[in-house]
């Protein structure tokens, strides 16, 4: 019984994680690759665990565990299902937004199935334990052990390339082996039945998965020509009327009729009296190497984070672009942009950012001061660094002028003359030479190099130069009072999030949010309500020993979330980190988490869980975490990184104090195992989801990274008062 126990914590685990990682993935595409939708999505799935762990049965069994496991194998699959034909069914627009309700409506009939069961398998499966004479200090490490299994096993099919329909089919036919292992002896044959019958269907689907998969995605995309999964996001192409149109997380990345390609490489390297060798960073197969070839440079290098797309896509693609991949003077390299620049010995005459835009935390270290001083390094004397921002061609909102502008002040920080020319797509350069600020020298070169083009004409570059708008936004982008982009400091991400919200509500585009980006980030404000408001909430929870347990294992869930953030944030800024590299640093503290629960609970037992000086641990806890923030904040801070290994380790510090703390609050001055066990698990649960989202959507965009992580090491000290 007692193995069937904790095999059962553990496959509960490793199915939640695993589940969860599909449906994230898949609701990604779902609404377009916002980066948003991970953060809300993560917290509702907090939430519906938390209410299935408090909704549980108060008297656990292994068949209906079982029966809950068989719940689950069905769930995911059809949550996919569901995902993938959410616009069809709820009257969506192809290619458009759903209204906004619709959306949410969207996320949480698609995770609430496998959100809630979650939550009433680890209420099960730690109540059996309980009955057995564990704790519930055990119990969680066992289920993170099992989510760490998890978390391990998609990062493991994912970088082998396995599509995320048949990884749903995968984890459904886990959790129906679960089912078959748990169904008791006698009586149980019908569930047997069952459960041998869906892992046989699951086995066919599985097979027939290619066929499947296709023709789901073709429910969004009329004349789809191939579509794959890859570590960084669903490519899809579709070809209509002769134009092909390539999708990332269908999100349209580009197509073969437009002018944007051409646009900014012609706008670039007209600046240079002779671009020799160039260097584009990210992008490049969506046209822009073909228009960059016709200015006869000796050296294109072209570095992308995944050549997959390239190789999947090449036959699709015009003579002409396919053509410019094949060219002698293009080199293609694998590598991460910020990486490559780190260890190349090159010098360029033109850097061309390519990279999406500035609307997450991936994306957005490659418009900071810090990415623009290693550009800058690799640049010939005259040399010219390029960047593209999506704009408006007349109307800037409050959002879009302080966002462009925190991108202008970074690179300002590092170059000192820096040009704007907006339109749909304003584009930036910055050079330590002076840049050409008449048309006529760009009109000239365009005819002395022989370019034939469909929109970069004489009339067209002159209009750009002469019209109101190329003195008015760069006078607006100098005088407004916003920071530069940094590592540490974020500054574009939440103007992206406004951005995005404002497309529902259109109020939100015009509104200025106190803290978003100002050059002052309220310091005050917060340290007030941690030093008012939170002190009050503490303290009177000791009145009540539940409410006090309640609090710390939300404060314990809230620290290690937003730690966890950050520690990720910085890692990823200063290393590039890959998509594999995120797996194992989220293992990593998984691994603490599995650590910290168990090796408290029997320090605590070991001292004797009613005697006073018992708190004694609770304290080192906090105190531990004050330390780990310290140290965090100095490697953040400094200019050195803290490499993968670093990185790791202070996760999995991260995840054991997490998990120390939640044994402390189910043990100390408790008697009934498993009468806390709903409780205190739901309690952590919310408190990572408000971490989750407060931390990425409020805290790190207002206060940096450096700021957050001093915010942690307050709230640690407050949190002293629970113990």
């Amino acid at each position: 019984p007692m193995i069937a126990d904790v095999a059962a914590l553990f496959l509960t685990g490793l199915v939640s994680l695993f589940g969860q990682i599909v449906l994230l993935r898949e609701l990604n595409v779902a609404f377009y690759g916002i980066e948003l939708i991970y953060l809300i999505a993560l917290g509702v799935w907090m939430l519906l665990t938390a209410v299935g762990a408090i909704i549980g049965g108060r008297r656990p069994s292994a068949g209906r565990m079982a029966v809950l496991f068989l719940c689950f194998a069905l769930s995911l699959p059809l949550g996919v299902v569901f995902l993938r034909a959410s616009r069809l069914l709820l009257g969506g627009i192809p290619g458009a937004y759903l209204p906004f309700p619709r959306q949410m409506a969207a996320l949480v009939i698609a995770l609430l199935p496998a959100g809630l069961l979650s939550g009433l398998l680890f209420r099960e499966a730690a109540g059996l334990h309980a009955e057995r004479g564990r704790t519930l200090a055990g119990a969680y490490g066992i289920e993170s052990a099992g989510g760490l299994a998890g978390g391990l096993l998609a990062t493991l099919c994912l970088r082998y390339g396995v599509q995320n329909l048949p990884l749903a089919v995968v984890c459904g036919l886990i959790a129906a082996a679960a089912a078959l292992f748990l169904f008791p002896g006698k009586g149980s044959r019908p569930g047997r039945v069952v459960a041998v019958g869906l892992a046989a269907v699951l086995i066919a689907i599985l097979y027939q998965s290619p066929i499947l998969d296709r023709r789901m995605t073709g429910w969004n995309h009329p004349g789809l020509l191939v579509t794959r999964d890859s570590p960084y996001g669903r490519i899809t192409a579709t070809a209509l009327a002769g134009q092909v149109s390539v999708f990332e997380n269908d999100a349209l990345a580009f197509e073969t009729g437009g002018t944007e390609a051409e646009l900014f490489a012609h706008l670039t390297a007209l600046q240079h009296p002779e671009p020799r060798r160039i260097l584009v960073l990210g992008g490049g197969w969506d046209g822009t190497l073909r228009e960059l070839l016709r200015h006869r440079p000796v050296r294109i290098d072209a570095v992308v984070l995944d050549l997959d797309p390239i190789a999947l896509l090449r036959r699709y693609l015009p003579a002409e672009i396919r053509a410019s991949l094949n060219d002698p003077a293009v080199r293609l390299t694998r590598a991460d942009p910020r990486q490559f620049l780190k260890k190349s010995g090159f010098a360029w005459d033109l850097i061309l950012v390519g990279m999406p835009e500035p609307s997450s935390g991936e994306t957005n270290r490659f418009y900071t001061s810090e990415f623009f001083a290693q550009c800058a390094a690799r640049l010939h004397p005259g040399g010219i660094v390029a960047l593209r921002l999506p704009t408006a061609e007349n109307l800037w909102t409050p959002q879009t002028t302080r966002r462009t502008a925190s991108v202008y002040h970074a690179l300002a920080s590092v170059f000192p003359e820096v040009m704007v020319l907006p339109g749909a797509m304003t584009v930036m350069t910055a050079s330590t030479a002076h840049l050409p600020r008449s048309p006529e020298i760009l009109t000239d070169r365009l005819r002395e190099r022989g370019l034939q083009t469909r929109l970069v004409s004489p009339p067209y570059i002159r209009y750009l130069f002469t019209n109101d708008r190329f003195a008015d936004v760069e006078k607006r982008l100098k005088e407004a009072a916003v920071p530069a982009n940094t590592d540490i400091r974020p500054v574009c991400y939440p103007f992206a999030v406004m951005s995005w919200l404002a497309r529902f509500f259109p109020k939100l585009a015009l509104a200025e949010l106190p803290g978003f980006g100002a050059a002052g980030n309220g310091l005050a404000t917060i340290g007030w309500i941690l030093g008012i408001g939170l002190p009050l909430l503490f303290v009177g929870s000791r009145l009540r020993p539940a409410w006090r347990r309640g609090l710390l294992a939300a404060v314990a869930g809230f620290l290690g979330i937003v730690s966890e953030a950050v520690l990720i944030l910085a890692y990823q800024a200063k290393e590039g980190v890959l998509y594999q590299d995120i797996g194992l640093l989220l293992a990593a503290f998984m691994a603490g988490l599995a650590l910290g629960a168990p090796v408290l609970r029997d320090l605590i037992l070991g001292t004797g869980v009613r005697k006073k000086w018992v708190r004694g641990w609770g304290v080192a806890l906090l105190a531990g975490f004050g330390l780990l923030g310290f140290t965090t904040v100095g490697i953040v801070t400094g200019g050195a990184a803290a490499g993968l290994f670093l990185t790791a380790v202070l996760l999995a510090a991260t995840g054991f104090l997490v998990g120390g703390l939640f044994a402390y609050a189910g043990l100390c001055g408790v008697r009934d195992q498993k009468k806390v066990i709903g409780p205190l698990y739901a309690a952590d649960l919310i408190g990572g989801c408000l971490g989750a989202i407060l931390g990425s959507l409020a805290l790190i965009p207002i206060f940096g990274l450096a700021g957050t992580l001093k915010g942690m090491i307050l709230l640690a000290a407050l949190a002293i008062l629970l113990i």
